[in-house]
C-alpha cells in the first residue's frame, strides 16, 4: 500500500527472531526437550532466564523468543536443531526461498555489535520483514506464539516451593508487543508482531493486524 526505502538494508535487531521462528518451527518437535549449555544461558542482551539444570520444551523456547525476545531462548533453539551454523544456514535458505534477497542472518537472535556483526554480515529490509511476517502468518504455531500476551516460564523451585514438595517453579512472562489485546496500546484486530532494539540498529518492528476481512503487515 505504501513504502519508503523498502529495500534499504539495515541491522534487524530482534525482528530477525521472526526469521529464526519461521525457519525452525517446521523443523522442530514442539514437545521436544532441550537442556541449554552454560554459554547459551549467559548470552548477551535480553534474556528470559535459563539454567543448565533444567530441560525446556521447544514450544516454550519459541514463545520466549517471540514474546520477551529471549536471546538465550533463541540460541537454545539452535541447540535443539543441531547447532548454531546449521540453524543459520537454514534461516538464510528460508530467506532465499521467500525471495527476501536483502536479508542475511549472522545470528539467531539479532544481536549485532556484541557478536562483531555489521550490516555486511547481518541485515534485512522493510520489504523482507513483510515477506517473513507473511510466511509466519501461514504457520499456526507462529500465530499462536506472537499472539500470546502472557505465559508461565519454568524455573528451579524456590526454597518455599521445595518445602511444599514442588520440583519445578516458574514465573510469568509478558509479551513485549504492547498492541495485543489487553495491553497498554491495544490495537483492534492485532495478530501479533516482533519488536527489536540494539544501540546500533535502533528501534525495529514488524507486525500484522486483521480488520474487515483484510490483513495488513507493517514493518
Amino acid at each position: 500500500l505504501a513504502a519508503r526505502d523498502p529495500h534499504g538494508r539495515y541491522l534487524p535487531a530482534s525482528t530477525l527472531k521472526a526469521l529464526t521462528a519461521i525457519a525452525l518451527i517446521p523443523k522442530l518437535d514442539a514437545d521436544a526437550l532441550v537442556r541449554p549449555t552454560r554459554r547459551t544461558c549467559d548470552v548477551e542482551g535480553s534474556k528470559v532466564g535459563m539454567t543448565p539444570k533444567l530441560k525446556y520444551k521447544v514450544a516454550d523456547l519459541f514463545r520466549a523468543t517471540l514474546m520477551v525476545s529471549g536471546n538465550d531462548a533463541a540460541v537454545a533453539l539452535t541447540q535443539a536443531y543441531g547447532g548454531y551454523r546449521r540453524a543459520l544456514d537454514t534461516m538464510n535458505a528460508e530467506a532465499r526461498r521467500l525471495q527476501a534477497n536483502d536479508t542475511l542472518a549472522g545470528s539467531p537472535n539479532g544481536l549485532d555489535v556484541d557478536l562483531g556483526l555489521s550490516v555486511k554480515t547481518q541485515r534485512t529490509s522493510a520489504y523482507d520483514l513483510a515477506l517473513i511476517m507473511r510466511q509466519g502468518l501461514r504457520l499456526p504455531d507462529f500465530r499462536d506464539y506472537v499472539g500470546t500476551v502472557n505465559a508461565r516460564w519454568p524455573a528451579p523451585p524456590t526454597k518455599k516451593q521445595r518445602k511444599q514438595g514442588k520440583k519445578i517453579g516458574g514465573y510469568p512472562i509478558y509479551s513485549h508487543d504492547r498492541l495485543l489485546p489487553g495491553q497498554v496500546y491495544a490495537y483492534p484486530g492485532m495478530i501479533g508482531g516482533k519488536n527489536g532494539y540494539t544501540n546500533a540498529a535502533r528501534q525495529t518492528f514488524v507486525g500484522a493486524a486483521r480488520r474487515g476481512g483484510h490483513t495488513i503487515i507493517i514493518s
